[in-house]
């Protein structure tokens, strides 16, 4: 079924809107997707923490919550989660 002329031009200038907004659009994906690899690498950083516990004394949740702290805090964040890991055994 063929597009007729008004409807050609109405995705026309729905593209021609979206057009100016596709740097912020892709600026937002590659920070996300940062953030999400972030908090792959700390999910993988709590796994190994939680197979050397023994050894450090120090034992986190291998959990979402916990790699998302890490992947936006960094290292800050890993005294956070300590902090509130040793005040929850109090």
């Amino acid at each position: 079924m063929p597009i007729g002329d008004g409807r050609w031009a109405a995705v026309f200038l729905g593209f021609a809107l979206l057009l100016p907004f596709l740097p912020l659009l892709f600026r937002l994906l590659r920070r996300l997707l940062g953030i999400g690899g972030r908090a792959l690498a700390a999910l993988g950083s709590l796994a190994l923490l939680k197979l050397v516990e023994g050894f450090v004394g120090l034992s986190l949740g291998v959990n979402v919550l916990n790699a998302l702290v890490l992947a936006l805090l960094g290292v800050p964040g890993l005294g956070l989660l300590m902090l509130l890991d040793w005040t929850s055994k109090l």
